[in-house]
């Protein structure tokens, strides 16, 4: 590391620091004082800038030439990159504390060291509080927990800041990344002649220009994503980041319903600073290449949901970013079956892996396992002993992951729940005739909630096959709500919370499991097979098979008992206990035993309520 004289082109640095924000604002005399403050140090490739995981360093940065990744602990991937012109090391400075990162020169870099007196004046300042109510710099630490909200269910319409880009489709690299940077944005949005909306990012740029050594003269729209994928302004937010999160993305626009572009989400609108970890296990989970790999990036995976949780992300949100990064690594984990058994050409092309049970319903907890079913095409009959063979590997690495197979069995290894789609559809037309033979009831409600993570949707015909009920099986509908029925709802007296005589309660077994089923029959009702809980429950009421009144109160008894859960798992996490859905009941405060048993009764209640129309519905 070697350091130039703070005289070393002064007039240049000035000119520099007032061409980028937080400083533009500043005059040139301002400009002087700070560059005459300044100093400019060479850092070699690889070397660490600051670490910021213990008391705060001192300085604030500035990239002059060069480029500075940011990663968190001890983690070699970065959490971002911070280009010429970029800012880090402010939070810090502004609050006093250390954060869980490092700034490391990913090439050989020129940095400029900032005065902190000159720095913490600016940003008093309009144009510098700007610039931290705007900061798209994500961290693990303090910025993103304080600038970016947890996820909810407000429309993504009120999280828009600002007009978006669009430059012309025609205009090259160079000029949408000048539009980009006077901008201050890491997007460019374009139309093509077809009337197509694209859209180029600075991943982009990195992936598509730079390192496929491309010239910035080239037209932006050869690089640009056309289509671009889009969301409406009533989108929630929560729904918006599961999309973005499964595809991959960091920017989503956002149009009217005419079809007008009416901002860009970015991640971090839509992130607390613990979220940003489910993009980075996505994209680590993509770059292993052998199962003890992936299984590195398993261990990771029970941090997640207490980050998220305890980062004030709802526990339904947690639970379903938690359930796309286990279709993740479920996708990993038999790809490198696949390559691992050697299994014909034919065959990778020829069969859908279906997740079943809570992750199929993106409604995972940290104490789920892993439900699964194998469905092939037919001409693959010969090829079955292969295929459970690749079910055995994939729960084996799975295993090893920290993600259990299903305790009852019900994996895709076992020929209950491997078979082609001929078959499968046999199976559904039997078990509709006739519900009982076969365990059908309970097999069917299984496969109901079944959703292909890999392969082709159309090689599980089950929910279709359930679709029309209502109408046409009438008697299996019947059955379907009795079956939901003789899952009791358990309770408790307070005589035995305060003599701790059956002081324990299964949360899951005795309140979850109960309203689910209820929930799954409703959607049967009306003709909605593979969903969530609080959707079924929805299409239960629009079809009359419960009152809205019902349907309402399930969903908030449905969302208490998940934050329960999830409350309760997260402390056993923490307390570096496995986690269970068994709570002690003198444990609760006495608010959450009021909520439960508040919950529970409402439940036998609807349950009470609903048995007349096993005798009614059809």
């Amino acid at each position: 590391m070697t350091s130039s004289a703070p005289g070393n082109g002064p007039d240049d640095l000035a000119a520099f620091l007032g061409a980028h924000t937080p400083f533009q604002g500043m005059s040139d005399d301002e400009c002087a004082e700070l560059a005459a403050g300044s100093a400019l140090v060479d850092f070699p490739a690889g070397a660490v800038v600051a670490d910021y995981g213990g008391p705060a360093p001192a300085g604030v940065w500035m990239v002059r030439s060069g480029r500075v990744t940011l990663h968190a602990g001890g983690d070699v991937h970065a959490l971002d990159t911070v280009e010429p012109g970029g800012l880090f090391g402010y939070t810090p400075l502004l609050t006093g504390a250390g954060l869980d990162f490092v700034a490391r020169t990913a090439v050989p870099s020129r940095l400029i060291r900032l005065p902190e007196a000159v720095v913490r004046r600016q940003f008093a300042r309009p144009a510098g509080l700007a610039f931290l109510a705007s900061s798209a710099w994500a961290t693990t630490g303090a910025d993103r927990d304080v600038l970016a909200p947890a996820i909810d269910t407000a429309p993504v319409a009120a999280l828009l800041r600002g007009a978006p880009l669009i430059v012309d489709a025609g205009a090259s690299v160079r000029d949408a990344v000048r539009a980009m940077t006077d901008a201050h944005v890491s997007y460019a949005l374009l139309r093509t002649p077809g009337g197509d909306l694209g859209i180029f990012t600075d991943r982009d740029l990195r992936a598509r220009v730079v390192a496929a050594g491309r010239s910035v003269d080239a037209p932006v729209a050869s690089v640009a994503s056309v289509p671009a994928r889009t969301v409406t302004a009533d989108a929630t937010a929560e729904a918006v980041l599961l999309d973005m999160l499964e595809c991959g993305l960091r920017h989503m626009p956002v149009l009217s319903a005419r079809g007008e572009v009416l901002g860009v989400l970015e991640d971090a609108d839509l992130l607390a600073a613990s979220a940003r970890q489910s993009f980075l296990l996505r994209r680590e989970i993509g770059d292993a290449t052998t199962a003890s790999e992936l299984q590195r990036v398993g261990d990771r995976l029970r941090a997640l949901p207490r980050n998220l949780f305890l980062g004030g992300t709802k526990a339904s949100a947690t639970s379903a970013i938690l359930a796309v990064v286990i279709d993740g690594l479920v996708r990993r984990a038999v790809q490198l079956a696949l390559e691992e058994t050697g299994a014909p050409d034919t065959v990778p092309a020829g069969f859908a892996w279906l997740l079943l049970g809570s992750v199929a319903r993106r409604e995972a907890m940290p104490s789920s396992d892993v439900d699964s079913a194998l469905s092939w095409r037919d001409e693959l009959a010969g090829h079955a002993p292969t295929l459970r063979a690749l079910a055995t590997r994939t729960h084996a690495i799975l295993d090893g992951c920290g993600l259990p197979s299903d305790r009852n069995g019900a994996v895709a290894a076992s020929p209950h729940f491997a078979r082609s789609r001929s078959e499968w559809s046999a199976a559904a037309r039997g078990w509709l005739d006739d519900p009982l033979r076969d365990r059908g009831i309970v097999l069917s409600s299984l496969l109901i909630d079944g959703r292909v993570v890999r392969g082709d949707p159309a090689l599980n015909p089950i929910p279709a096959a359930y679709r029309r009920m209502r109408e046409q099986h009438p008697n299996a509908l019947r059955l379907q709500l009795l079956n939901a029925l003789s899952d009791r709802v358990r309770g408790w007296s307070l005589r035995d919370v305060l003599s701790r005589r059956g002081g324990t309660f299964d949360l899951k077994a005795h309140a979850v499991t109960p309203l689910v089923n209820l929930a799954r029959w409703g959607g049967l009702a009306a003709d909605v097979g593979s969903a969530s809980t609080p959707v079924r429950l929805g299409a239960a009421a629009a079809a009359g098979a419960m009152t809205e009144s019902d349907a309402a109160t399930l969903g908030d008894v449905f969302a208490m008992l998940q934050r329960l859960r999830m409350a309760h798992q997260v402390e056993q996490l923490a307390s570096g206990h496995p986690p269970g859905d068994v709570v002690t009941m003198a444990d609760l405060s006495p608010l959450n035993r009021s909520l439960l048993g508040d919950g529970l009764r409402e439940i036998a209640a609807v349950q009470r309520r609903v048995r007349g129309t096993a005798f009614t519905v059809g």
